[in-house]
């Protein structure tokens, strides 16, 4: 893996995005610290779809992902005719 200072990056560009197609990720740094990646599109998608869990992970976990906003019922009652009083 390459690293790229950001000045190169910026001026060459095109041949950053080439290398990158060809020999995988490329590193992008910023006074002499790595800042960025460049990665293949089908790369940084099989990326994605690993951090996602399936649904069969989540219904077998034993913490919730995320708390669900349940809406306060409304207090509101039926009127029940006089007749069944």
């Amino acid at each position: 893996m390459h690293i790229w200072p950001v000045q190169d990056a910026k001026a060459r560009f095109s041949e950053l995005l080439d290398t990158c197609l060809e020999d995988g990720p490329q590193v992008v740094s910023r006074r002499g610290v790595e800042a960025a990646v460049l990665v293949p599109i089908g790369q940084w998608r099989k990326l994605q779809a690993a951090s996602q869990p399936t649904l069969k992970d989540l219904l077998l976990s034993d913490t919730a992902r995320a708390d669900l906003d349940i809406p306060v019922r409304g207090h509101r009652r039926r009127r029940v005719p006089e007749a069944f009083s």
